[in-house]
């Protein structure tokens, strides 16, 4: 992978903005934004399978170790890293995955960044919080707590991919 420090130096920042800003947030438990997705969301276009899985399962298992949750992070955050390639050669097409650079707003277009960006946090959010409560009672709690976190959590990780995005290269 290329620009290895540029990608260390993310995994730092999502990691500790994961850690010492928003796990401390708490509005009636509803509001646990994962900006630490960020990370695997802004990995190259073409970055090798087995380099994006590797790094998610890097960074699922930092998150559990802070965060105390027994897996739930690895889990969710190895299934986006596993399903990033499809969803990409889904909104964009193989051609221009092949073609490589950073997923942003300029290099893929507004509409399918977007739906990347939408599909893959909606993905997260399912996963950790259906694997978190594990049960249908409560139901609509469960849904408004998945839907305003990853409500919040896309608006944060599209401000922190606009941080890390050059605004004129494609790379």
């Amino acid at each position: 992978m290329y620009r290895a420090g540029y990608y260390i130096l993310l995994f730092a920042v999502a990691a500790l903005l994961q850690i010492f800003f928003f796990n401390s947030l708490s509005l009636w438990s509803c509001f646990a934004p994962m900006v630490y997705m960020a990370f695997v969301l802004m990995l190259p276009l073409n970055a090798p399978s087995i380099a994006v899985l590797l790094s998610g399962l890097a960074m699922g298992v930092v998150m559990d170790f802070t965060m105390g949750t027994a897996g739930l992070n690895t889990i969710a955050t190895l299934a986006v890293a596993y399903m990033r390639r499809p969803v990409l050669n889904l909104v964009l097409g193989a051609e221009v995955v092949r073609d490589g650079g950073i997923p942003s707003v300029q290099r893929m277009g507004s509409r399918p960044f977007w739906q990347y960006l939408i599909i893959m946090e909606v993905l997260h959010g399912v996963l950790f919080f259906g694997f978190e409560a594990f049960t249908t009672s409560y139901l609509w709690y469960q849904f408004l707590r998945l839907t305003v976190s990853t409500l919040a959590s896309i608006l944060f990780v599209w401000l922190l991919m606009l941080l890390f995005t050059p605004k004129h290269s494609s790379r």
